[in-house]
């Protein structure tokens, strides 16, 4: 009797590393961590098994999940398994999502790449893949329940304010490398940018576990999970990259729901919601179509069209010295730098960081200027980071700061070239981004610094094929600032 007790008081009772804290690391490698924990224990456990007790043990039992996943525990043998203590305290945590009074989000993580993820969205997700996989049916749900819904409610509690108000908002850790409070930027949708990454991380995922070939079986969950959030690219170009990872969400995100008629499919969901809720009255508004309609466009510009942007506090910036001065927007230019030093490409969010914050401290403590001089700096990590930004004078063209934005790419491009997928988030996306959201007029002007200021930037290569984009202009040897 006493070996039994001992026994279950190990089992029960054990505290793993990177758990044991009531404040434990809110990032992906520890939620990851967890789950291979989970696994070990439990080796003949499906994935399935595993994602529906997940989401028992976060109580995610609402009316639109029953419909379409079914009770969490309507598996045969699900009932065999029980996390101990130190993990069903984990998982809760990790995954039941809100926000508190003081705008602290909880149930997101911090992921590798940078972004910031909620939990719940995702796993629904892979639970709605796995089953259309196991019982070889459509998965049906997949846009319910990782977006459209979050959405759907979203437009319509805000439909009194502007559609870019009713997204987001992104916000900040505490620190990056041991992540626990992640604090939003202004009072909180019910779409936040975590929300929607999540959303869309699910969907991704999902569809790959419901479309895996018929004599594939799917992996454990921290296969599934480590295999996209923790790729290394390794100095490859991302656009070459054919399997599916984090840094490529939006894209895979918009390829696959891009053809559907997705404001018709927040306006199913909302009427499958009412009614599964019983409160159909609600359909009855007449404002319902129009704010699901323009909040859709917002949704597509704000997280397709638009390129990821890393903000400043996520990076590590230092405090702007004194007070920015505003931009007259739109601006009529974007001029095009490479950063020279650092002189090579940054292929992870935390070397670009650090070149973020080595670029920031030369332009303040060797140049004396009040911030890093460029406005965008673009990694080659899949990413953008936030330099002045959108709004505030930057220090990187002279004499012509003030009329337009200047974007630099992290690295020498004097002999070789960023890497395309690198490019294309400048001239398909930041572009298109600026000109949508009303920062630079349609008809803005592209140039490289070289043609305004005596200087050899963006480099003999990069400069070259600049001038096959639309929208470069030439200029007279007479402009250039000496």
């Amino acid at each position: 009797m006493t070996t039994v007790v001992l026994w279950l008081f190990i089992v029960v009772g054990t505290c793993y590393s990177v758990l044991c804290s009531e404040d434990h690391l809110r990032d992906m490698d520890s939620f990851i961590s967890a789950v291979e924990q989970a696994e070990e224990s439990n080796p003949d456990l499906s994935p399935l098994a595993l994602v529906r007790r997940l989401r028992r043990t976060a109580g995610h039992e609402d009316p639109l999940t029953l419909h379409f996943l079914g009770a969490s525990n309507n598996i045969s043998h699900t009932h065999t398994f029980v996390f101990n203590t130190t993990l069903f305290g984990f998982f809760d945590k990790a995954i039941h999502h809100f926000v508190t009074d003081r705008g602290e989000e909880r149930g997101v993580v911090l992921t590798q790449d940078g972004t910031t993820v909620a939990i719940a969205p995702m796993l629904l997700g892979i639970e709605v893949g796995l089953k259309a996989k196991l019982e070889g049916t459509p998965p049906l749900g997949m846009f319910p329940l990782t977006l459209a819904k979050n959405l759907g409610l979203s437009f319509l509690s805000l439909q009194d304010f502007p559609p870019a108000q009713r997204l987001g908002p992104d916000g900040c850790w505490d620190n990056v490398t041991h992540p626990r409070v992640f604090q939003l930027s202004r009072v909180p949708t019910l779409a936040t940018d975590a929300l929607v990454n999540g959303g869309m991380d699910g969907s991704i995922l999902g569809m790959d576990l419901a479309t895996l070939a018929p004599s594939e079986q799917p992996g454990k969950l921290s296969k599934v999970l480590k295999g996209y959030y923790n790729h290394v690219l390794e100095g490859q170009d991302l656009g070459v990259v054919s399997s599916h990872i984090s840094p490529k969400r939006r894209e895979i995100a918009q390829a696959l729901l891009g053809t559907l008629d997705t404001q018709r499919q927040v306006m199913e969901t909302l009427y499958l919601v009412w009614r599964l809720e019983d409160t159909q009255w609600i359909a009855k508004d007449t404002g319902v179509e129009k704010a699901v309609r323009d909040g859709m466009l917002e949704f597509v510009h704000r997280y397709w069209d638009c390129p990821p942007i890393i903000p400043r506090c996520q990076w590590g910036a230092a405090p702007y010295r004194g007070s920015p001065f505003p931009l007259a927007l739109p601006l009529p230019f974007l001029y095009i730098h490479h950063t020279y030093e650092p002189n090579r490409p940054c292929h992870s969010f935390r070397q670009c960081s650090r070149s973020m914050r080595a670029m920031q401290r030369f332009h303040q403590e060797d140049r004396g200027w009040a911030d890093i001089g460029y406005s965008f700096v673009v990694g080659s990590d899949g990413y953008i980071y936030e330099g002045r930004g959108w709004h505030h004078l930057g220090t990187h063209t002279r004499g012509q700061n003030s009329y337009g934005y200047g974007v630099a790419f992290i690295g020498n491009y004097s002999a070789s070239l960023p890497s395309r997928h690198a490019l294309d988030l400048v001239r398909q996306h930041l572009a298109k981004c600026a000109v949508d959201g009303g920062r630079l007029q349609a008809n803005f002007t592209l140039h490289g610094h070289r043609q305004l200021v005596d200087t050899s930037c963006p480099g003999d290569a990069l400069y070259s094929e600049i001038r096959g984009w639309e929208h470069f202009g030439e200029t007279s040897s007479s402009k250039k600032d000496q």
